[in-house]
């Protein structure tokens, strides 16, 4: 039979069993902070488990703190289950729906999230055993998924943290260069419109056979001797026209 109102060194005194009936049935808030003090190592060894999502080990652990203080307030013993499997699914369910809603900095499917933390251990567990990074092939066959889903995974943990665009691309030296000024690179379809309009306003000044011996030319790739027997003039005539043609569209030189 549960007692109440107990001291804190009595309290400490109790059997897990006695303690989680004790605060079912008063509230102590002593009780309460002596059942954290004695199950938060549990709590902590479950927030171990995602130490691998670069997530910083405190801020696990206070997420996990908080699963087992839920667990503490909705934990009945009358119903004859063991305090810490009760505990275990809902501390590592304040966990998951911590990295689905705060942790990720894009939006990224639960599954999928799972599935990265789960590369992530592998990683560190096979290279371990080899003693070196294991291939895709071999986390693949840990997770007994494809490779297609193994790359998407690590391709999906980029997404936790991303890199600042502010931040420097070496921290060696005095290079301080900010990793946006390296990013993109000049766009020539400016410049290219630019020319393209230019070169529309000149050729609608061309003579109709300016524009015809261009076409013959540039487009068919057709000889100046072809191009003199298709319009009917002298190869030295269609020389001049190309020439002329050329210059007044803002060309070096005219074609040979």
């Amino acid at each position: 039979m549960a007692v109440s109102a107990l001291p804190a060194r009595e309290l400490a005194r109790l059997p897990d069993d006695e303690l989680l009936a004790t605060y079912e049935e008063d509230r102590d808030p002593a009780a309460r902070e002596e059942l954290v003090k004695r199950f938060l190592p549990f709590a902590r060894k479950l927030a171990l488990r995602y130490v691998h999502s670069r997530e910083p080990l405190d801020d696990l652990v206070q997420v996990a703190s908080v699963g087992l203080l839920n667990a503490i307030e909705r934990f009945e013993p009358g119903r004859g289950k063991k305090f810490t499997s009760f505990a275990a699914p809902t501390i590592v369910g304040e966990l998951k729906r911590h990295f689905r809603d705060k942790g990720w900095t894009v939006h990224v499917p639960r599954d999928l999230q799972e599935r990265a933390l789960a590369v992530s251990r592998q990683t560190e567990r096979l290279s371990a055993l080899f003693g070196r990074s294991p291939t895709l092939d071999e986390l693949a066959e840990a997770l007994n998924c494809s490779i297609e889903l193994v790359m998407e995974a690590i391709d999906a943990a980029h997404n936790y943290h991303p890199a600042s665009l502010d931040a420097p691309i070496s921290h060696d030296g005095e290079d301080r260069t900010a990793l946006a000024e390296t990013l993109g690179d000049e766009d020539i379809g400016f410049e290219l419109a630019e020319h393209r309009q230019a070169l529309a306003t000149s050729w609608a000044s061309l003579s109709e056979v300016e524009r015809e011996v261009l076409g013959l030319r540039l487009v068919q790739e057709l000889t100046q001797r072809e191009i003199s027997q298709r319009i009917g003039c002298s190869q030295m005539h269609v020389s001049r026209l190309l020439r002329r043609s050329m210059i007044q569209l803002g060309a070096e030189g005219a074609p040979s």
